[in-house]
């Protein structure tokens, strides 16, 4: 029915609206908060249909199509995510285990990163503080691996020093322990998490964790990848981050965004047999592991993602301060976005 169908279209107008109002904001849409007309509704309005001179058979709502105009809902919300420059999804959870072979490493590779190295020691980078205070060094052994589990869960798709303050509420709360989680409300851990980064999304995971933490270690978390790998919201990056921070082991390169981009600016990766650069975190650490030394697995994270932010920013970077630009394949070569281009002054007729 047309009615049916407005009201749909209302409820989208208003997801829309709501997404506005806070365009850096990634509160999450869930199907069942999307409510559609009931039957009643649609009966009391049939008198109006029938003023329109609608035809119903155009208009009207199936119950089997229900769903389907939810998903579309859905999606089109998604759509509008990504035109605000907000990503889809938390963290690309797919994991490729592999046992490939040695590759070539990349020439010059040393020299980049020593210069990388220099680049990073004069200035200190967003990610260096926190980093600090995501071990819970302060914390006995069991209670700092889920200190630093939470951190880090709560940290994708988030500044640094949003995850920071969302982490100290929960500890000045006694919400730092899966027994406490495991026993606080929903809506209280998402209060005090906002705003991070999907933060409806990951209160709803790390009440998941917390309980699983509880039932399956004993209130202590996962020590295998596998294991760290099955838990809600926990995708590669996470996981052999906090391997390595909780556990103090080594298993593969935290590969984030920065380091994503940077690999490929540099030309330190490619697809598997191609010259094309690697298209997810997930395909550049499997290709960045098939020739960088162990010994540089830990250090490489920290030393692209300080770089990242600082030079070797996503949009516009700084090649001009850059001292390893002649060694960059990239470098000088990033087009302005529309917006930073100058507009051509008008000229005027001569008379």
């Amino acid at each position: 029915m047309k009615v049916k169908a407005l009201m749909i279209l209302t409820s989208s107008a208003r997801a829309f609206s709501a997404m506005n109002r806070r365009m850096y904001s990634t509160r999450s849409i869930s199907a069942e908060s999307l409510t559609l007309p009931s039957d009643s509704n649609s009966n009391s309005n049939s008198n109006s249909e029938s003023a329109n001179g609608a035809s119903g058979s155009e208009t009207r709502v199936s119950p089997l199509r229900r769903k389907r105009l939810k998903q579309e809902v859905l999606d089109s919300s998604s759509s509008h995510k990504e035109m605000c420059g907000v990503l889809p999804d938390i963290e690309d959870l797919s994991y490729k285990k592999t046992n490939v072979s040695p590759s070539k490493p990349p020439e010059n590779w040393e020299k980049v990163l020593e210069g990388i190295r220099k680049m990073r020691s004069p200035e200190e980078a967003t990610v260096d503080p926190v980093n600090c205070d995501r071990t819970g060094s302060f914390l006995p052994p069991k209670e700092r691996r889920f200190y630093v589990l939470i951190g880090t869960l709560l940290s994708s798709q988030t500044k640094d020093h949003v995850t920071g303050a969302a982490v100290e509420r929960l500890r000045l709360n006694g919400l730092l322990t899966p027994e406490a989680i495991d026993k606080a409300d929903e809506s209280t851990i998402r209060e005090l998490i906002y705003p991070v980064g999907f933060y409806t999304r990951k209160a709803t995971n790390v009440k998941k964790v917390a309980k699983l933490c509880l039932m399956k270690y004993n209130g202590d978390i996962p020590r295998s990848l596998e294991e760290l790998l099955s838990l809600p919201g926990v995708g590669p990056k996470i996981a052999h981050l906090v391997l390595h921070i909780a556990w103090d082991d080594v298993q593969g390169i935290c590969v984030d965004t920065h380091v994503h981009r940077i690999c490929n600016r540099l030309g330190w990766v490619t697809k598997p047999g191609t010259k094309q650069k690697t298209s997810s975190p997930e395909e550049t650490r499997v290709a960045l592991q098939q020739w960088l030394p162990k010994e540089e697995w830990v250090a490489i994270n920290f030393l692209l993602v300080g770089f990242g932010q600082k030079i070797c920013t996503p949009l516009r970077p700084r090649c001009g301060v850059c001292s390893i630009s002649e060694l960059c394949p990239s470098a000088f070569k990033e087009t302005p976005s529309k917006s930073s281009k100058l507009k051509k002054p008008i000229k005027s007729k001569k008379v």
